[in-house]
This record gives structure tokens, C-alpha cells and sequence, in this order.
């Protein structure tokens, strides 16, 4: 061949982002939207609606005043004094359908002493997706990001309509479950590392922002079909149904030529490339004739071996840096996704109509994705994401003080905002890092280990929230502290801004030793030079 290269030399040619590329991301973008859409479903189709204790000697709904907000256990709506002036638990309420009509929560009466029945819902679906992002993730790595993605659309789709026939409680809970690891993992983790995989370095910040931003807009369509649609049953076909647009995919996305390449199947991810060149109006220095495609899947035994090998969880702690690397970005994922959610249930505590609040508490992470996306290339993927939990998780520890008056309530309320503001930035972050920090041969699988210590943390989410029965500041003290202490950890990380996508393991070893905020600055190694990438032959390469 007339100049030796590797993988990076071709996608060099291909360029940042083009018409292929752009085709490619579009498509992509949807799991986003899916994910987002079905993670939030159960705020709608199992919400609690304001109740009171039907009691029977005023079964009269037009008796029943001052409706009691759920769920806010007191007497009022879990006890009642009967005619003997005897206090006794309530069998049955009346449920305020103002805003919903039948829901699960009204449906199985999960309320008062059965207030773990909406809790180990939303547990059950989170504990899903935490499965699907390891199962998946390295699933991904071993046979495709195409492959893993298309069987989870169809899964999916299944899935999410199907749940929407069951009425019995633990059959509803464990199909969730199984829900859970499709309806926000698989597709949705495969499609974005599809997407950071083929563009390049200066377009990676921004299409990962983007993914944040659809996956909002997923949350912002749970709002508004709840908002037309009172029916649980046919709002759930409804949210399932949306799972078709993923379908098509089988036939218009490409697999990743990064992953074909590793997997030592390089005369596929050339034509894939090839292709990808012609739809961008380019054209590559190097014609292959078909002796050259034969010798590029012809390398030396010991090299076939090594990229025929599949990787998994275990290999991310074999080595010291990666291992260190690994664990402290682990952390970060649980405690961007702590800090998020309990946030989020407290801007949901405030009053109004419940799907307008549900669609202003996404609408205002776009701002946050905005000023992410302009600043993560100017200040850097460590600064600012470190910087963000730290503040963030200050604003939500603040906010926990305030006392109970109206006016201090607001400005508590602005606070919270601004930490919802922060971490929502921060949790953004943590995708294109991880994506940028680890090597192709596991990226898909640090991805979906990132993604299951999110998940955790979601699930383990609602249990925090009662600890509010000891103190009402205990939740936000504990979601703030584990965010403060991830913000200060994240400092020990390497910065990722223009550099080289690591490919093998050796690579994801090397990468960044001994750059951290206080070695090399918080902005990472200013100054000196990415050094010059040795030119590897293609028989050799990987």
C-alpha cells in the first residue's frame, strides 16, 4: 500500500461530521428519545392523585373537602374516627380526579401502608435498566452495537405495550423489570456509542450534549400525552407505540467500522467507510484492490488472537490506572444519578399541575445542556463536570436548610433549580468522558457499567426519600454529600479533550497517567502537544 496507517487514517478521511455521519447521528438520536420517554412512564400511568379516607357514613363524594396530597401520610388520609370515636386505618378513598383518571397507584391502592407498592415499581424498572446496562453493554462489545441495538427496538416495543395488559401486581412488577432492560438501555446506550464511535473529536461534545437533550425531550412527551390521555391503559399503548420508530433501523444504520476493525474484521469496516466516503463527496488516497482487502484480514496469528478476544467488566480492574480510572468514574455516574433524581423529586413536590411541572422539570435541563455544550471544549471535560457536581450538590445541601415560610421556600426553590442546573450539566458530561476514556475494545461495556451504577442509584433513589419519617432534611443532605464528594474525586481524572480515542487496553492503561487537576492543572495539559501517533502498518494495526 502506498502509506501505512490504521483505523484512525481512514476515519481521519472520512472527516468530523458529513452527510454520512449526520444521516447516521439522526438516526441514533431517536433511542434517545425512546429511552427518555419510557424511563418517566410510571409518573404517569402510576401516579398517586390526591386522596381522602372514604368514610362510610359520608360516602357522598360531594362531602369530602380538603383533599389530602399524596403522599403525605397523616390522618386525614390513612385514618379516620368512626362513630365510637375509635381511630382505625382506612379501608377505602376517594381519589381526586382533576388531574388523573385511573391510574396503577388507584388501581392496587398504593397508598398509605402500601406506599412500597409505587416505590418498588419504579425500583423494579430501574433495577432493568441497571441489568441491561451491563448485560447489554457487554453484549454490544462481543457482537455488535448494531446487533444489540435492533433486538432491543423490537424488545422494546413489545415490552412497553405489553405491560399495559397486565393487572396483577407481582406479574405487572416483574415484566418492568424485563421492560427496563430494554426500554432505556440497550438501543439507547448502542446508539449513542454508534454515534461517538464514527464522529470526530470536535463534533463529540456536541452530538453527546444532543443525546442529553432528545432523552429530555423523551421525559417532555410523557408529559404532554398524559396531559390529553387520562386512560392508563391506552396512554401506555400509546407511550409503546413509540417504540416504532426504532424498527426501521435494521435496514438504515451501519455498524461501528471503530468495532468492526477490532474485532479484526477490517474489509468490512472499509467498505463501510468506502461508502461513507461517497456519501460525503470524498475520496480516499488509498484504493484497496482486493489482494489488499485479503491481507488486511491476514495479520500475524498472535495479533488475530488478540483481536478476536472478547473483554469484559473484569478487564476495566486488571490493570492499576484503568482500575482507579474505572471505580472513580463509577462513582460519578451514581452520584450524578443520586443527585439528579433527588432533585428532581423535590422540584416535583411543588404545586400545580403535576404535567406541567413533570414538562418544566425537563424543559429546564436544556439551558444546562446549552451552557455544556458551549463551554466543554473551551474549559474541558474534567473542570467542568467536577465543578458542576461540586456546585450542584452544594445548592441541593443549602437548600435544606431553609425554614418553612413562604419566602424563604422560593428562594430555596431557585436554589434547588440551580443545582437541577449543575448536575443535570454534569450527568451530561459523564457520557462523552466515559466514551473519550476507555478503549474501543470495552467502551460499550464501560458505557453500560457507568450506566448500571446510574441505574443504582435511581432505583435506590426512592427508599432515601424516606428517611424524610426521621428528618425532612435527611434526603437532600445525603443526595448533596455524595455528589460533593464524587465533584471532589472527579478531580483525580484525566482530561479527555482532543485526544486520541484510546483502542486497545493497552492504550486505555496508558491513557492519562499521572494527568490530574492538580498535576497538570484543572484544564488539563495545556501547552504540550498531543504527541505524534506512530504510523503503524496496516497488517499490524488495530
Amino acid at each position: 500500500m502506498e502509506k501505512s496507517t490504521n483505523i484512525d487514517f481512514y476515519m481521519d478521511h472520512l472527516g468530523d461530521f458529513g452527510s454520512y455521519q449526520l444521516r447516521q447521528f439522526l438516526l441514533n438520536l431517536m433511542s434517545a428519545f425512546t429511552a427518555g420517554l419510557h424511563m418517566m412512564v410510571l409518573v404517569t400511568v402510576a401516579a398517586v392523585p390526591e386522596y381522602k379516607c372514604l368514610i362510610p357514613e359520608l360516602e357522598s363524594e360531594s362531602n369530602i373537602t380538603n383533599w389530602i396530597v399524596a403522599p403525605k401520610f397523616n390522618n386525614d388520609s390513612c385514618q379516620a374516627i368512626n362513630t365510637y370515636n375509635q381511630t382505625v386505618n382506612c379501608e377505602k378513598w376517594i381519589f381526586n380526579e382533576t388531574y388523573y383518571g385511573t391510574t396503577r397507584a388507584t388501581q392496587w391502592n398504593m397508598i398509605c401502608d402500601n406506599r412500597w407498592m409505587g416505590s418498588l415499581a419504579q425500583m423494579s424498572y430501574m433495577f432493568g435498566v441497571f441489568t441491561g446496562s451491563v448485560v447489554l453493554g457487554s453484549l454490544a462489545d462481543k457482537f455488535g452495537r448494531k446487533k444489540i441495538f435492533c433486538i432491543s427496538a423490537v424488545a422494546q416495543l413489545f415490552l412497553s405495550i405489553g405491560v399495559a395488559f397486565l393487572n396483577n401486581y407481582w406479574i405487572f412488577i416483574a415484566a418492568t423489570y424485563v421492560y427496563g432492560i430494554f426500554g432505556s438501555s440497550g438501543s439507547y446506550i448502542s446508539g449513542f456509542v454508534l454515534t461517538m464511535e464514527l464522529v470526530g473529536p470536535s463534533k463529540r461534545s456536541v452530538c453527546g450534549i444532543l443525546f442529553q437533550t432528545t432523552f429530555a425531550s423523551g421525559i417532555m412527551a410523557v408529559a404532554a400525552w398524559g396531559y390529553f390521555i387520562r386512560d392508563t391503559f391506552l396512554l401506555q399503548i400509546i407511550y409503546g407505540l413509540h417504540s416504532l420508530i426504532l424498527i426501521p433501523h435494521f435496514w438504515l444504520i451501519d455498524e461501528s467500522p471503530r468495532w468492526l476493525w477490532g474485532q479484526g474484521r477490517k474489509e468490512e469496516a472499509i467498505k463501510i467507510i468506502q461508502r461513507a466516503l461517497k456519501t460525503n463527496n470524498k475520496t480516499m488516497p488509498i484504493l484497496l484492490e482486493k489482494e489488499q482487502m485479503v491481507s488486511l484480514n491476514n495479520d500475524e496469528p498472535v495479533k488475530e488472537s488478540n483481536q478476536n478476544r472478547s473483554y469484559s467488566i473484569i478487564d476495566l480492574f486488571k490493570t492499576p490506572n484503568l482500575r482507579n480510572n474505572t471505580i472513580n468514574v463509577c462513582l460519578y455516574w451514581f452520584a450524578a444519578s443520586f443527585g439528579y433524581y433527588g432533585i428532581s423529586l423535590r422540584t416535583g413536590n411543588l404545586p400545580g399541575n403535576p404535567y406541567f411541572m413533570l414538562f418544566v422539570m425537563a424543559a429546564v435541563e436544556i439551558p444546562s445542556y446549552i451552557f455544556v455544550t458551549l463551554s466543554m471544549d473551551r474549559m474541558g471535560r474534567r473542570f467542568l463536570s467536577s465543578s458542576m457536581m461540586i456546585v450542584g450538590g452544594t445548592a441541593l445541601l443549602i437548600s435544606a436548610f431553609f425554614p418553612s415560610d413562604p419566602l424563604s421556600q422560593s428562594i430555596s426553590t431557585g436554589i434547588v433549580f440551580l443545582g437541577k442546573f449543575c448536575i443535570a450539566g454534569a450527568f451530561a458530561i459523564i457520557y462523552n468522558y466515559t466514551v473519550e476514556r476507555f478503549p474501543t475494545v470495552v467502551r460499550n461495556t464501560a458505557i453500560g457499567l457507568g450506566s448500571m451504577f446510574a441505574r443504582l442509584a435511581g432505583g435506590f433513589t426512592p427508599l432515601v426519600t424516606l428517611l424524610d419519617s426521621y428528618d425532612a432534611r435527611a434526603p437532600a443532605i445525603t443526595f448533596a454529600l455524595v455528589t460533593l464528594i464524587s465533584g471532589v474525586l472527579s478531580t483525580l481524572l484525566p482530561e479527555t479533550l482532543n485526544t486520541i480515542m484510546p483502542q486497545t487496553m493497552e492504550d486505555g492503561e496508558e491513557f492519562g497517567k499521572g494527568d490530574t487537576c492538580f498535576t497538570t492543572g484543572c484544564f488539563g495539559r495545556k501547552k504540550k502537544p498531543q504527541p505524534k501517533k506512530k504510523e503503524i502498518p496496516v497488517e499490524e494495526s488495530y
